[in-house]
């Protein structure tokens, strides 16, 4: 059985706003049995993957190195690349659809990516540069509406 995938991205600096909405959100997708799939480093991607962990779900982290061991300790699949930023791409592409919270550039690229190849887009206080990102309200908005999209 083929597991859904739900991309989420965000900033890698620890921002204790943004991680608590990550964290809800790893949280609220393993709870519906979905795979998380992000960068796999620190920030939204660490909280991310640590809620998805505490309510017993599986993390795949797409790493920008060739370490696996660079992965934050809540990866269950560490996936050394060497692509640098270029990794968002995988990222995007694996995922069936991207949950933005927050973030910096490495964020509003992997938004770029999603929008380019008609990737869903849902957004938590991310960048407002289409009206193709939906916003969502919250952690519960957020995964109820990438939920819809995939039509589970």
């Amino acid at each position: 059985m083929v597991k859904t995938l739900i991309g989420v991205v965000g900033s890698g600096l620890e921002d204790p706003e943004l991680d608590a909405i990550a964290f809800e959100v790893g949280a609220l997708i393993a709870r519906e049995g979905k795979v998380l799939v992000n960068g796999g480093l620190g920030g939204v991607m660490k909280a991310s993957a640590r809620g998805c962990k505490d309510k017993g779900g599986t993390t795949i982290g797409i790493l920008p190195g060739l370490d696996p061991e660079e992965a934050n300790p809540y990866i269950d699949i560490p996936i050394a690349t060497g692509l640098g930023e270029m990794r968002n791409l995988i990222i995007v592409r694996a995922a069936s659809v991207l949950i933005a919270i927050g973030g910096s550039y490495g964020t509003l690229s992997e938004i770029a990516l999603a929008l380019k190849t008609s990737k869903p887009v849902i957004g938590i206080n991310t960048w407002d540069i289409s009206p193709q990102i939906i916003k969502a309200a919250g952690p519960a908005d957020a995964v109820k509406t990438a939920l819809g999209i995939i039509g589970t």
